[in-house]
């Protein structure tokens, strides 16, 4: 994916990122407007927690073309808040993809996961292997979400929890 065409090709809403990480199922349930985020218990706490999480910032819930919604952007970081690190790879896969994404249009910066109920944050930065995994997880999703039919359920820890619960093992 080195031109920006390809780039153009396969840009995405960041959540399809986290999603590729967490459940493929989710991802392609997701990108065919299949959702059950607005039923969620764990989605609503998600959203309280970034509408009353550092209430001094200013730049929060910044739209990129449309597309991608960052929340907290300063000079030289962005950050993204979560309620709970027990999604690490897929939160931090998520914040990669936003410094990536800056990235192709000029602008460098370091990511900033915060945990506010656990007290924690993690400073990340985009290295070359990111970039790789990076651009391998757009083509990955790309072709994930052209498929006519979902990749099979699988049970994990996390499904008890997901809105998507009930549709795939109800």
């Amino acid at each position: 994916m080195g031109n920006s065409q390809e780039f153009q090709d396969l840009k995405f809403q960041a959540i399809k990122i986290n999603y590729f990480y967490v459940c493929k199922r989710k991802l392609w349930l997701f990108s065919k407007n299949i959702t059950f985020e607005n039923k969620s218990e764990k989605v609503l706490l998600g959203r309280l927690l970034h509408e009353y999480s550092y209430p001094k910032e200013n730049s929060k819930e910044i739209l990129i073309d449309n597309l991608i919604t960052i929340d907290i952007m300063s000079d030289g970081s962005i950050r993204e808040v979560k309620y709970s690190s027990k999604m690490k790879e897929a939160d931090t896969m998520q914040v990669m993809y936003y410094l990536y994404y800056l990235k192709q249009k000029g602008i460098q910066k370091q990511g900033i996961i915060n945990y506010p109920k656990e007290k924690r944050k993690e400073v990340l930065k985009l290295t070359p292997e990111y970039e790789e995994k990076v651009k391998q997880a757009l083509k990955e999703i790309e072709e994930i979400t052209t498929k006519s039919i979902p990749p099979p359920a699988q049970k994990q820890k996390i499904c008890r929890l997901c809105a998507y619960f009930e549709f795939c093992w109800g």
